[in-house]
């Protein structure tokens, strides 16, 4: 002999009843969410694939900067909360430059500057700047 009961199940107010059937425990393939590496800082990143060889190239400062590797340029920058000085600006050859930072070089004293990009508010240089404008993918013209 079956016992019924006269009222239906008890509904747990605090669960949500369109989460997934495995819920309180995770299945396996819920657990196993991997990060994308980062790649590291001074890598050249070439742009976001759009299919198997084509590529959107991505237009970054870094990315701009190494385009114009042995360049004089200027670089001016702000500094809060310094008492000596608040703003600085450099001028030099540019020998490299990082997703963080851009390195200088005086070539009258042959001292080298490691400048952080946070603290950069502009650029500017004498010479014309080498750069490729950015791709657009076919669906957005």
């Amino acid at each position: 002999m079956s016992q019924q009961f006269p009222y239906p199940p008890y509904a747990n107010p605090y669960v949500d009843p369109y989460a997934s059937p495995s819920y309180p425990y995770p299945t396996a393939q819920q657990q196993q969410v991997m990060p994308m590496p980062m790649p590291p800082s001074g890598s050249f990143i070439p742009g976001t694939p759009l299919a198997p060889g084509q590529f959107v190239e991505e237009s970054y400062i870094e990315n701009i900067l190494r385009l114009n590797l042995g360049k004089v340029i200027t670089v001016y920058q702000t500094f809060e909360n310094n008492t000596q000085w608040n703003a600085k600006i450099f001028r030099g050859r540019l020998e490299a430059a990082g997703r963080d930072h851009i390195i200088l070089s005086d070539p009258q004293t042959g001292r080298r500057y490691l400048l952080l990009m946070v603290n950069t508010d502009y650029i500017t240089t004498d010479e014309e700047l080498n750069y490729v404008p950015p791709a657009l993918p076919p669906t957005a013209r």
